[in-house]
């Protein structure tokens, strides 16, 4: 076990029976000023946001905005129990998308017909504003550098129920009460309660849809497209993903999403643009693998949400159109380095090397750092990081175009958990091979069929490889089905009864 300095009983940090907290956590005087410098800096950037007219408009229009107020929460639990340079990826990492979400927020303020552009002042730059689904391959707006492209429901909806545990709960039950079945998945279901409850943005040109993750996607976007009166285009993914046969179909997809946003806009695919992001992307996609190579030694260093959490929006959001992203990656692929030549452990003790299965709740992204923390389970990469991470070409057009029709059929869930057998169970063991992994957190989203299925099969493999297979429930945004005091006893439980364990911790159990 690592010696580390600072506090060492996490859960006495918090007053009892409340979730505040009573104090900061002490690191070691050095990485104690560091983290509370890196509070300071987030303290500024938000109130250099909170003090724009349009922000504070937003503030009394949205009820979704008051999310927010949690945020510094947020980061204090997703670094909980964190030292040296594990604690300066984190921060690279989480402030860089504060930064980045407040730059996004601030252009659907200004755009706003509610809001900034209520007298037309923000006319030209509306124009300019294309809207993405939270699930788009953002890839597209490389091609495009003149254009805005943006997700309404990443601010009001993913992020938000991410930042505070009951942040949608709201639209959920405002979409229920319009007959929506209980047992829907609450991604679509409280994009939609937002739309039915008029709480999204009105601006943009318009809009970009696609069929991922599930068909639940889709229905909530036909309420949408009544709310937001845009023109729209679903930009299909083949369900048969793993089928060259489709490559063509998905290619075409590209094109004609390409086609439909030169239309509405008037702007042109710039293929040297195009060429520039894939260049970031593509050497941001390297620094990745470098990353996951170092996780399959016994010392890894980008682990648990510092890959989860950052390379979810790093892929899904930034796609190589914002080159400071790389220069991050520099930094935490330097700050990894030096942690691996040192062998430096991510965390007290490392008892369980794991992957993360299935989608994690959006409740509870902090999981994973508890899982270090309480019980030694390091988490060395998840399913959704595994998500398109092949080069580009951008040298002959046409490979390009083809290449981007397979990151189409391979999109979000589409490739794992809504993919079928080969990539939903057969990938994972090789994953397992691969990184030495003796665990599997495996994620059963109750309101999700896709991984259900798998149950079983996912069992009796497990045991013939001898590979210890952790179910934890959870519904996604509803923390109302499944709390985090129950995903934390699902672990608990089996560590207790199965492996005889006792925790790291026990002030966390």
């Amino acid at each position: 076990m690592e010696k580390r300095k600072g506090d060492q009983n996490l859960g006495k940090l918090n007053k009892p029976g409340k979730k505040t907290a009573k104090r900061r956590e002490w690191r070691g005087f050095k990485d104690t000023m560091y983290d509370f410098s890196r509070w300071l800096h987030n303290l500024l950037v938000m109130s250099k946001f909170i003090m724009k007219p349009t922000t504070i408009k937003a503030m009394f229009t949205y009820r979704w905005f008051g999310n927010y107020l949690a945020a510094f929460d947020y980061i204090d639990r997703h670094v909980e129990g964190v030292r040296g340079e594990q604690l300066r990826i984190a921060h690279i990492e989480y402030d860089s998308i504060v930064e980045h979400l407040t730059q996004t927020m601030d252009t659907l303020f200004k755009c706003d017909k509610r809001i900034g552009n209520k007298h037309g002042k923000y006319d030209e730059l509306n124009k300019k504003l294309v809207i993405m689904d939270e699930n788009g391959m953002m890839v597209i707006a490389t091609g495009f550098p003149n254009l805005k492209f943006l997700s309404k429901e990443v601010p009001a909806i993913y992020t938000g129920s991410t930042i505070a545990q009951d942040g949608v709960l709201h639209y959920i039950e405002t979409a229920e009460e319009f007959q929506i079945p209980g047992d829907v998945c609450p991604m679509p279901c409280a994009e939609l309660g937002c739309a039915i409850d008029e709480d999204y943005p009105i601006c943009g040109v318009c809009a970009v849809h696609c069929n991922t993750t599930c068909d639940g996607s889709l229905m909530g976007n036909q309420i949408e497209d009544r709310h937001d009166d845009l023109p729209s285009f679903t930009m299909a993914a083949p369900m048969r993903h793993q089928q060259k046969s489709v490559l063509a179909y998905s290619r075409d997809q590209i094109v004609e999403a390409i086609h439909f946003i030169e239309k509405h806009t008037g702007e042109k695919w710039d293929w040297d643009a195009f060429a520039r992001n894939m260049k970031t992307y593509n050497a941001q996609n390297a620094l990745f693998q470098e990353w996951m190579e170092m996780n399959k030694t016994d010392y890894p260093q980008v682990v648990n949400n510092n890959v989860m959490l950052y390379r979810d929006a790093e892929y899904m959001v930034i796609s190589g159109r914002d080159p400071s992203f790389l220069k991050f990656d520099q930094e935490i692929t330097d700050l990894a380095k030096k942690g691996y030549k040192e062998k430096r452990l991510p965390c007290k003790e490392v008892r369980h090397r794991a992957l993360v299965w299935g989608v994690h709740a959006q409740y509870y992204t902090a999981f994973n750092q508890w899982l270090s923390n309480c019980w030694g389970i390091v988490c060395l990469c998840d399913m959704l990081s595994f998500t398109l991470t092949k080069p580009i070409n951008y040298e002959d057009h046409e490979q390009a175009l083809l290449d981007l029709g397979e990151y189409n059929m391979n999109m979000i869930m589409r490739n794992h958990s809504n993919g079928g057998y080969e990539v939903g169970v057969e990938q994972l063991w090789q994953y397992c091979e691969e990184y030495h992994a003796d665990m599997v957190i495996m994620y059963e989203h109750i309101g999700c069929k896709s991984m259900a299925g798998y149950h079983g099969l996912l069992e009796e493999e497990g045991r013939k490889r001898g590979i210890h297979i952790v179910w934890v429930y959870h519904a996604l945004m509803n923390p109302t089905k499944a709390t985090r005091k129950d995903m934390r006893e699902d672990v608990n439980r089996y560590m207790k009864t199965v492996l005889r364990e006792e925790p790291l911790d026990p002030s966390l159990v």
